[in-house]
């Protein structure tokens, strides 16, 4: 039985836990070699500072010196910073928070994609976040490093015109993950748990699973003539505006 990814080369950054493990799992179970990289030391992952630019080379020539391609990227990693306002952050709050979660996306296209193109192309999968959309869902920081990083995929997919290197986001809600644990356990031990996600249309939180199902789809060829996009994976949350079900009538099918 073969794969969608079968003989393709990934990189996945952020791959020791949350949506970049279970994305890297998902590229292997599809046929993929996965280079999974990590700031996080773990079996089978590569250390790895995602806003290091000297490590990021070293981890594209190391790859296409191991492997002698890559096809596909996931610039997943990134750092939540916590939900401090922003009169209580400081401009190096902010410079460490840019810096793997814009800067390090950037990194990986820049030294991944000559090599994609060379290889005939291939496509490149950021993670940005639903607080990159719109304000409420994360912190100052956070939100604008995940909207920069929407705009520079926006930008690069006209840069990388005529590669056949495809470059997209995916805009996660709240997902069970190492960075959203807090808002979890909290939840779990005041017994107000059921509550998680209630601000979306499907009234739940999201999954790991979930969001690596979507990237594989932008990874694969099945998702060959998109390009520039992002996409939200959030239960409908960024499809309207903050609102009360209760005040809004019909509440169910």
């Amino acid at each position: 039985m073969t794969g969608v990814l079968d003989g393709k080369v990934a990189i996945v950054t952020g791959a020791a836990s949350g949506i970049g493990r279970a994305a890297a799992r998902l590229f292997r179970d599809e046929g993929a070699t996965v280079i999974a990289a990590d700031r996080s030391e773990g079996a089978g992952i590569v250390p790895l500072n995602a806003g290091s630019d000297d490590q990021v080379q070293a981890l594209v020539e190391q790859t296409v010196a191991d492997h002698g391609r890559i096809d596909v990227v996931f610039a997943n990693a990134g750092v939540s910073g916590g939900m401090a306002g922003m009169f209580e952050q400081s401009a190096e709050d902010w410079q460490a928070i840019l810096q793997t979660n814009l800067i390090g996306p950037f990194l990986l296209t820049k030294y991944a994609a000559p090599h994609m193109k060379a290889s005939g192309g291939g496509a490149i999968v950021c993670t940005a976040s639903v607080a990159g959309l719109r304000a409420g869902a994360g912190g100052a920081a956070y939100s604008a490093s995940k909207a920069g990083l929407i705009n520079f995929v926006k930008v690069a997919a006209t840069q990388l015109a005529g590669s056949q290197v495809r470059i997209n986001a995916i805009c996660p809600g709240l997902i069970e993950t190492g960075m959203t644990a807090p808002i979890y356990e909290r939840a779990r031990a005041t017994g107000s748990d059921g509550r998680i996600g209630q601000l979306n249309p499907m009234r739940r939180g999201g999954e790991a699973d979930e969001i690596a199902a979507v990237a594989l789809f932008l990874a694969s060829p099945a998702s060959s003539y998109v390009n520039g996009q992002t996409i939200a994976v959030d239960g409908g949350l960024s499809a309207s505006h903050p609102f009360s079900f209760q005040d809004y009538g019909r509440t169910s099918a």
